[in-house]
């Protein structure tokens, strides 16, 4: 029962951020996005609502442009969540 419950909960949550993502896919001229530009947005939209971890995830890239990886990249992630918090 209290899986069953979970899973509703996560379901709403996600529907809810859809919806809202749904909502602000908008162009610059007032009329709603369609096609691979809503699509780029949506998926833009969902994965900076899913958390400070992923947006500080995609972040975690050095000066070349290359992602960072093990050490560095934990102790980026970390401050980039600590400072997200403040």
């Amino acid at each position: 029962m209290l899986v069953l419950i979970s899973g509703f909960l996560a379901a709403s949550a996600g529907l809810a951020q859809a919806s809202d993502c749904e909502s602000k896919a908008v162009g610059k001229n007032g009329k709603p996005l369609a096609g691979a530009a809503k699509t780029s947005f949506m998926k833009k939209c969902e994965a900076e609502g899913a958390g400070a971890a992923p947006s500080c995830e995609a972040k975690a890239v050095s000066k070349e442009g290359k992602p960072l990886a093990g050490a560095a990249k934990a102790s980026f992630v970390k401050k980039c969540e600590a400072d997200a918090k403040k």
